[in-house]
Formats: C-alpha cells, sequence, structure tokens
C-alpha cells in the first residue's frame, strides 16, 4: 500500500536517512553524540511523536554571522533537523521543485552557484551571438560589409539587478502558508508545515532551518514565472532572493522593475535600495564574482573585490588564532582551500597564486601543497 506524504515522513527508514545528513559535518558535536549514542530509541520516540502529533520544535539558538555580511541566525536542537530533513527530502522538496523554472538555482540537486554562474556566461554569450547575428543578417540584406565586433557594440544591452530587502525576515507566515497549500494537501503534513513556519516570530522565517531554505525558493517561484511568461525575459537567472535581468532596451528594464516592485509587494516583500538598472558593459555581480563580457563577446569572471580583501585578512586573523591555540592548522588548510576552490571558478590565476604566497608566508609550517590553477 503506498504511503500517505505524512508517512513518508515519519517512515522510520527516511527519518534515518534524516538523521545521516544531519549528521554530516558535526559528529564532533555532543548533542549529536548523544542522540547517535541512542540512536534507535531516539529515532523510534520521534516516529510515535510525529504520529500521535506530540512533536514540538525545541528553543531556537540565536547567534550573528557575519561573512558575507551580517545575519541574525536561528539553529535548532538536533532532533529537528532529523525531522526536517526528513520532511523536506519525502515531501517539500518533490512537492515544489516540479513547479520551478530551470534558472531558479538555490537548494536543488544538480544546481547551486556553480550552475549559476556557468548559465549566466551561457546567457551572456548568447546575448551577443543574437545580437551579431541579427545585425550581420542586416548587412548582408542590404548589401553592406561585415561589421568590426568591436565597432558594432554587440556587447551593449542592460541588467537589471535585484535584491529582497531583508528577505527571510520579511516572509510573512500567513501567505507562506497558503502558498504551501497550493502543493501539499495532506492535513498532517500541514500541520508539521504550520507548527514549524509559526516556531518564530511573525513575519519572518529562521536562517537556520532546512525548511526555511525550500520555503524561500519557493515563495518567490511565481515571480520566476511572471518574468519569463509576462514580461518575457529570456535571459533571467534567480539564486534565492538575489536576481538578475538581461535586455537590450532599457526603457523596458524600466517597466520590468516597476512591475516586479508590484508583484512582490503583493507577497508582503520589497525590493532594497541595491536594485539597480546597469549597463551590461560594467559586468554582473552575481554569486560571489562579477562576470563580464569584452567586444569580442568573450566572457571573464573575477572574484568580487571584497572576497579577495576579507581572505587576506582572515589568513592573518586566523594566524593569530593559530599562535594562541585556539585553532588548528588542519582548518586552516581547510577552510583556505574552500575558499581557492571558488576562486578557481573565476580567471583568477594571478590572484590565486598571490594569495598562496600569502599563505606560505603566514603558515610556513604547513606542508600543504597546493595544485597549480
Amino acid at each position: 500500500m503506498q504511503q500517505t506524504e505524512f508517512e513518508r515522513v515519519h517512515d522510520f527508514g527516511n527519518l534515518y536517512a534524516g538523521f545521516l545528513k544531519a549528521r554530516r559535518g558535526k559528529r564532533g558535536k555532543a548533542s549529536v553524540a548523544k542522540f547517535e549514542a541512542n540512536l534507535l530509541e531516539a529515532l523510534c520516540l520521534l516516529s510515535e511523536m510525529l504520529k500521535n502529533k506530540t512533536y514540538r520544535p525545541s528553543e531556537y539558538f540565536v547567534f550573528r554571522v557575519y561573512e558575507p555580511k551580517e545575519r541574525i541566525v536561528m539553529t535548532n536542537a538536533f532532533k529537528d533537523k532529523v525531522v526536517q530533513h526528513s520532511l523536506c527530502d519525502n515531501v517539500l522538496e518533490p512537492a515544489f521543485s516540479c513547479t520551478f523554472i530551470r534558472d531558479n538555482y538555490a537548494s536543488q540537486a544538480g544546481r547551486g552557484t556553480h550552475d549559476g554562474l556557468y548559465r549566466l556566461e551561457a546567457f551572456m554569450r548568447s546575448y551577443y551571438f543574437e545580437r551579431k547575428a541579427r545585425e550581420e543578417q542586416r548587412c548582408r540584406e542590404e548589401g553592406l560589409p561585415r561589421p568590426d565586433p568591436r565597432a558594432a557594440h554587440y556587447a551593449d544591452g542592460w541588467v537589471l539587478k535585484c535584491d529582497i530587502s531583508k528577505y527571510f525576515y520579511s516572509i510573512p507566515h500567513e501567505p507562506l502558508k497558503a502558498m504551501v497549500r497550493r502543493f501539499i494537501r495532506d492535513p498532517d503534513v500541514l500541520w508539521l508545515v504550520d507548527m514549524i513556519i509559526d516556531s518564530t516570530d511573525d513575519p519572518g522565517i529562521p536562517i537556520g532551518n532546512q525548511t526555511s531554505q525550500w520555503f524561500a525558493v519557493m515563495y518567490l517561484s511565481g515571480l520566476d514565472h511572471f518574468i519569463k511568461e509576462k514580461l518575457g525575459i529570456r535571459y533571467y537567472g534567480r539564486y534565492m532572493d538575489d536576481f538578475y535581468l538581461i535586455h537590450e532596451d532599457k526603457a523596458y528594464l524600466q517597466y520590468c522593475r516597476r512591475e516586479i516592485e508590484k508583484y512582490v509587494a503583493g507577497l508582503g516583500l520589497k525590493l532594497n535600495n541595491k536594485t539597480n538598472i546597469f549597463p551590461l558593459r560594467n559586468g554582473i555581480d552575481f554569486l560571489g564574482f562579477r562576470t563580464y563580457m569584452t567586444d569580442t563577446g568573450k566572457i571573464v569572471r573575477k572574484v568580487r573585490r571584497n572576497s579577495k580583501c576579507n581572505e587576506q585578512r582572515k589568513l592573518k586573523k586566523q594566524r593569530g588564532l593559530l599562535d594562541k591555540g585556539k585553532i588548528t592548522l588542519a582548518a586552516i588548510e581547510q577552510s583556505y582551500g574552500s575558499w581557492r576552490s571558488h576562486a578557481a571558478k573565476g580567471n583568477c590565476h594571478h590572484l590565486i597564486r598571490e594569495t598562496d604566497r600569502l599563505f606560505k608566508k603566514l603558515f610556513k609550517e604547513s606542508v600543504k601543497q597546493w595544485q597549480k590553477v
């Protein structure tokens, strides 16, 4: 007999899979070790509490993070992470993701930041060669010589870059619940979803929740369809609340901005003051890189300047922490390797080589050999 959606959430095997996901990278924590020491009993108890509807989320632990910008993060107890992984993997993800457009990049398997960057590169290249083909066709029809790409300005255009103001903290609960009900009908699942949404003040959903990631991706999914289908924007991509539109007509993008402002206002949101229209030649700041297009159609991707400065400042701070015994060399190497892998996705050979030199100067005791870029 086929399981209902709620049965899939409290199924022992699915809760165990949720435990394995929630445990990743956290096995050294006391709460995880305690849960794992009594794993069978803990999972059976969670399953029974869900079935009997006696389950309640624990109080949140609140702290601040400062990278890439200052945010208040609310993290839940480990048992709540297990439940939310089971809920997301077995109900929310299948229900929500089938309605997403291709260029919604956050939280989905096979998508992510690098996929978003490669899609942006493909969009910019397509924009350039579409304009080039159109101009060359016009010249052929009029019997004119093929224009020089540098003089034809195929790279000219405009970008509307948008960001939602305080997105996670601004999502109102009741509209979010109503939107969830378009995808999920099981009243028992809705009981659990409503309880998680209402576990914090209205408006706002906690950044640290697994469910919040899926709610945030889904909440603007209608905007994706509005921009692609109603406004007819071909070159569009979104990662969570950060999105861009590329078009050759600035006046049309100004119209799009007004329409988008009306749409998000209907969701209880508003665009922040960083939202603006820029020349395409200035590049697009998206997913940690600034992506440019040259007059010949070449795409160049550079790490943001503040990322470079922050990493160099971080390495110097870590040197001090290492001397005081507050951090291990292995943790520093892992952290730097992560940033280095990120930077390697762009045209950043000289930057990486310069930062490698700084790393070797600060951490002479490190035997880590970074591969050449």
